[in-house]
């Protein structure tokens, strides 16, 4: 990269010259250990966090045919609804160290360590040490950041992945050099093994970035970009080269599709549908529609009163400072051959990723979860990084002052509003901000003439007000434990579904389903059946004991941490979103005998399924998938089970374990009728009801399927 003539960025060519400053290497230690300590800190609150992916955690640590397909249990009956790259470093470290709390989620920890010091990395080369620092820490104090690298969701991998590629592109533009596309290439095929098409979104602008702006003939630039293709196709297509031609008899049924097909996942539930809302077997049906049942599409979606403070707090700054990166750098040549080209390449490249993230998760009519922005973390916290660097390089003139003065007030501002959307929270921090950040705004244009200590201080203050509010929700986040499918960072707010339950709260909120999704027309109540999270777990440790206090579907729960059940529950299924409880007697009835058994028992839905097989570490089957809309097995299959002795115990629906409340069979029935596997789930069950006796155990129907009645 040629750094000959570089008038827009005096400081950047005296670090070409000097090179890294003393301060720099202790300052990016910190930023890492400060990110390491926010996600760590009392990480076994959360438990098994989603017992749903958990459980395949479990399933792949004793069997390597289930790590490799991703299935939930041991027995391979069926896959979870992704691909297994998010599951595998999850696997790998429980079958070094044993199950437990820590073991599952500290590998998602260290994702988010990872992403924060390859964005570091990124930044840093065109806009040196202080700039990255606060690209850092801009992303490791995004509330949603905060929680999904605390979770054991496919979107902390998800983010890492993407926020590799767009340094590798950056990387491959410096110089033109195919290596570091091919990287790109290879980051997209395995982001694909992560969330399906979720990989895809960023690729249009990194592509035509490259073909544009590459310092190369248009001829090696359009090879280069095709051989990238050809590397996320090898690094994506293999594992469903394997599964597709793998005879479907000797493989698990592909969770989530409705013709034991991955391709058809890809395209349908788990991809497209989530575009146009036509997602067959999903909880909100197959229908399609204009996203009511996920909460309103629009340009101001991820505004909302429950999207805003998982992600906005620096979506209205980043956007101007994309701006104004770009007014700053446009009159550099085209090409990537000068620092000037190669910083408009850097905000033409996270700002792109932003903005068409941004776009399809605001109009996306298909599932769409508040944790998902987590995605648009890294590139808002680059664009901060960015643009605050260039501006503060022209604070020699009026318009840079200015700008960045009205970005901080308009920060300062949009916070205040955050802030107050939780009724209650932190009332003096709500005026802080907005005092302290205006202040600091007002007092930006005329600080030069103060000197450079004034000026540095006025900026401290005004980086402070920016950043408190985040803080803030940050450390709410990570002193709460967060279990169940659907969670969200921060305090509970106003018109949305803020604490620790997500979807189901977990802190004395009422639990709600989407308009128009499960349950019926307008709010349907969630279920309540969310597991007590273990206090234990130490890597290499001891495991937390399952059904005991403490335990995974322990008696020792605490409100806000788990899913609280409260007087008999609310409708809907049992554990369909948040698992059950797993009593003592139950847990002693399925770890009886259960090595003669594939499956220990059976159970409707994975988050049931998944519960009693965290509980007793045996493979627990779950019929129709995660939403019991999956045609597998189907009913002849499953009597052929029953017949060969496959199947000791059939866990009826509204069963909790012995734990007060729960949904019924009936709500649960109905929430299946997402998709045509409803009716095998429904079909399999009334078979077990006609032929075999029902027990009560520790307060669940349990069905012995080598008992039939008379």
């Amino acid at each position: 990269m040629t750094t000959a003539a570089l008038p827009l960025f005096p400081a950047a060519e005296a670090r070409a010259r000097t090179g890294r400053p003393r301060w720099e290497r202790p300052a990016f230690a910190g930023l890492l250990i400060a990110t390491a300590l926010l996600l760590l800190w009392d990480l076994g609150s959360s438990g098994y966090a989603n017992s749903f992916y958990s459980a395949a955690v479990q399933a792949g640590s004793e069997s390597w045919k289930a790590f490799f397909f991703g299935s939930s249990d041991a027995g391979n009956s069926i896959t979870v609804d992704k691909p297994p790259a998010a599951l595998w470093p999850m696997m790998l470290s429980v079958r070094l160290f044993g199950l437990g709390s820590w073991q599952v989620l500290v590998p998602q920890a260290l994702m988010g360590v990872a992403t924060t010091a390859v964005l570091y990395a990124s930044v840093r080369r065109q806009f040196g040490p202080g700039a990255a620092l606060l690209s850092g820490a801009a992303f490791a104090l995004t509330p949603v950041a905060a929680l999904m690298f605390r979770f054991n969701n496919p979107d902390a991998l998800l983010t890492l992945l993407l926020t590799v590629t767009v340094y590798c592109v950056l990387r491959a533009l410096d110089g033109a050099r195919t290596k570091w596309l091919l990287w790109a290439g290879v980051a997209v095929g395995f982001a694909f093994l992560t969330k399906t098409l979720q990989a895809f979104v960023i690729l249009p602008p990194l592509a035509v970035l490259y073909a544009v702006c590459a310092p190369t003939p248009l001829r090696r630039r359009l090879g280069q970009l095709l051989l990238a293709g050809l590397a996320m196709v090898v690094a994506g297509g293999w594992w469903v080269a394997i599964v597709e031609l793998w005879p479907a008899s000797s493989r698990p049924y592909i969770g989530g599709s409705q013709n034991n097909s991955f391709l058809e996942l890809t395209l349908g539930y788990n991809g497209l549908g989530r575009i146009n809302g036509n997602e067959t077997g999903s909880v909100g049906g197959g229908g399609g529609g204009g996203g009511g049942g996920w909460g309103e599409t629009g340009i101001d979606r991820l505004f909302s009163a429950n999207i805003g403070g998982q992600i906005s707090w620096l979506i209205p700054a980043a956007l101007v400072l994309l701006v104004a990166g770009l007014v700053v750098t446009w009159r550099a040549r085209r090409a990537t051959d000068s620092l000037e080209g190669m910083a408009r390449a850097a905000f033409l490249a996270w700002g792109g990723s932003l903005l068409i993230t941004a776009l399809v998760f605001s109009y996306m009519q298909g599932i769409f979860h508040e944790y998902y922005t987590v995605a648009l973390a890294p590139f808002v916290a680059a664009l901060i990084g960015m643009g605050v660097a260039v501006l503060w390089e022209e604070r020699g003139t009026r318009a840079a002052l200015l700008t960045l003065s009205g970005t901080l007030a308009l920060t300062a501002v949009w916070s205040y509003v955050l802030l107050g959307r939780a009724t209650g929270y932190l009332p003096w921090l709500r005026w802080a901000v907005l005092v302290g950040g205006l202040l600091a705004a007002a007092a930006l244009p005329f600080a030069a003439r103060a000197g450079r200590r004034v000026l540095l201080a006025i900026a401290a203050l005004g980086l402070g007000a920016a950043l408190a509010g985040p803080l803030a929700y940050c450390l709410t986040t990570v002193s709460t434990g967060h279990t169940g499918s659907i969670v969200t960072a921060g305090p509970a707010v106003a018109g949305g579904r803020g604490g620790p339950g997500g979807m189901m709260r977990g802190a004395g909120g009422a639990g709600e389903m989407p308009q128009g999704g499960p349950g019926g027309a307008g709010q349907g109540g969630a279920p309540q059946g969310g597991n007590t999270p273990p206090q234990g777990g130490m890597p290499g440790g001891q495991a937390p004991q399952a059904g005991q206090d403490g335990g995974p579907g322990g008696a020792g729960g605490q409100a806000g941490r788990g899913l609280e059940r409260a007087g008999g529950g609310q409708g809907g299924p049992g554990g369909l979103l948040g698992g059950t409880q797993v009593s003592a007697e139950a847990k002693a009835a399925l770890s009886a005998d259960a090595d003669r058994y594939t499956w220990a028992a059976a159970a409707i839905g994975s988050q049931n399924a998944a519960s009693y097989q965290l509980a007793t570490g045996a493979p627990v089957m779950a019929i129709g998938g995660f939403n019991g809309s999956d045609p597998s097995p189907t009913l002849e299959q499953f009597k052929q089970y029953v017949r060969d002795g496959k199947i000791h115990w059939f866990i009826a629906q509204g069963s909790t374990g012995g734990a007060t409340g729960g949904g019924t069979g009936e709500a649960a029935g109905g929430m299946r009728q997402g998709g045509p596997g409803g009716a095998t789930g429904t079909a399999i069950e009334t078979w077990i009801k006609a032929t075999f006796k029902a027990g009560t155990v520790g307060g669940a129907t349990f069905y012995d399927l080598t008992a039939p009645a008379a």
